[in-house]
């Protein structure tokens, strides 16, 4: 995510494998035009579904969820209809468990998962998928999945609260108060959206996977405590400019950190490998909110891909930098959301065009001024003859996991279309005192 100019900033943009090429609508007209009719509704496996055997229920289970995933419609409202009422719990679990699996193998971390469904499927399809995730779990020993997997499920909350004496399907159903046909209308939907995951780079290794799991080693609790209450404090203020120093003493002691750990790698054989992580980001102005992290991600060595698709970002360097990008970037979408709305005060500041432009380069601003500061900390770091190599070894070393994670990454631009609301942007960045020496 390389930002060219402070006014057209342009950063990786990453690409998804499910596209609409033509609305329905438009399908429609050209039927009409040619004198063509409607394709007929495909034929749906009811015979199956009723036919008491669990891996055929489930094969037309995954068979309708397919469908309903490629777009037909009132697939799943024809089938719930066909199989009135019927049994099919077993072959719902069945069903499901295939397709959890899939989306783990195409990349889709926990979290990944339930952010995605809370943005497309209602509550009730949220809840079944974390049930999922934490049957899908249940399989493996603790010592076999990685702990950023883990750590996802235990901040859903998911764990395996039905019985083995039942499907879950239908405790599941019991539980939500849902009906037989409202359950397996809600089911589906859940299904049919993870079918339609596209494929993502595997960035943590699969529970029960034969390798190792990755030890991953984070900021200490000291230094992310004080961090944190610096954040806080920011957060908390009214004055800009008190955020904004606030903000570069965090960025400076996770530099200070940074350039300790660097130090000790040098010294090491078998350095830690770059990971990567994705941060979720919250409609609107999305590209906007991925320049801020881009930004971070530049001021603490890392490096950053935005997929517009989905609205997340991958982070891509040392597990300690990618704990300072995901705390500092996290504390500054929320500092420069707080600014923007406190500065509009007249229409045009409260126009979409106007945000967007004040977001950008409020980014590209404060994100120059981090840089600044890190290159401060370590300019005034101690024995920089052997500091300098270090970091050069470790820059290279995320550059060559970021080429291997995303080989075809390119490069997107933003369009701005405020100049009051960039240069309202810029002044809010340039008012803050960030010198802390």
């Amino acid at each position: 995510m390389d930002a060219a100019n402070t006014t057209h900033p342009r950063f990786d943009g990453g690409t998804s494998t499910n596209r609409i090429d033509a609305t329905p609508l438009a399908k429609q007209n050209r039927r009409r035009r040619t004198g063509r009719k409607p394709a007929a509704a495909p034929e749906l496996p009811i015979d199956a579904a009723l036919s008491g055997d669990r891996s055929r229920m489930a094969d037309a289970i995954a068979t309708v969820a397919f469908l309903a995933a490629q777009g037909e419609a009132n697939t799943i409202r024809r089938f719930v209809d066909g199989v009135a009422d019927a049994d099919l719990g077993t072959g719902v679990d069945l069903a499901a468990a295939r397709i959890i699996l899939r989306a783990f193998e195409f990349g889709w971390l926990p979290r990944d998962v339930h952010e995605a469904a809370r943005r497309r499927v209602d509550e009730f399809a949220v809840r079944y998928l974390t049930d999922l995730m934490a049957e899908h779990r249940s399989d493996f020993p603790a010592d076999s999945v990685d702990e950023i997997w883990q750590s996802h499920l235990d901040e859903l909350r998911a764990t395996r609260w039905w019985t083995a004496e039942r499907p879950h399907f239908d405790q599941w159903a019991d539980r939500a108060l849902l009906t037989r046909d409202e359950a397996l209308t809600t089911a589906m939907t859940a299904l049919a959206l993870l079918i339609g995951l596209p494929k993502l780079e595997q960035i943590v290794a699969l529970p029960g996977t034969s390798r190792q799991t990755t030890a991953h080693h984070h900021v200490d609790a000291r230094t992310l405590g004080r961090v944190r209450g610096l954040l806080a404090k920011a957060e908390s203020t009214s004055f800009a400019e008190e955020a904004e120093t606030l903000s570069a003493k965090a960025q400076e002691l996770m530099t200070k950190y940074a350039i300790d750990r660097a130090l000790l790698d040098a010294e090491r054989t078998d350095p830690d490998l770059p990971a990567a992580r994705r941060i979720w980001l919250e409609t609107p102005y999305t590209d906007a909110k991925a320049l801020l992290i881009d930004m971070v991600a530049r001021a603490n060595r890392a490096r950053a891909i935005f997929v517009a698709d989905w609205g997340f970002v991958t982070i891509v360097g040392d597990d300690p930098d990618l704990d300072a990008v995901e705390i500092l970037s996290t504390s500054l979408l929320v500092q420069a959301t707080r600014t923007m709305i406190d500065n509009a005060t007249t229409e045009e500041s409260r126009s979409r065009h106007y945000r967007k432009a004040y977001l950008t380069a409020y980014a590209t601003r404060v994100g120059e001024r981090l840089t600044a500061t890190a290159e401060a900390t370590i300019a005034d770091a101690a024995d920089p003859a052997h500091l300098l190599p270090a970091l050069a070894g470790h820059r290279q070393r995320v550059d060559d996991a970021f080429a291997t994670y995303f080989p075809t990454a390119r490069t997107r631009g933003i369009t701005i279309r405020s100049a009051e609301g960039w240069t309202a942007g810029t002044d809010a960045a340039d008012r803050a005192h960030l010198d802390n020496r």
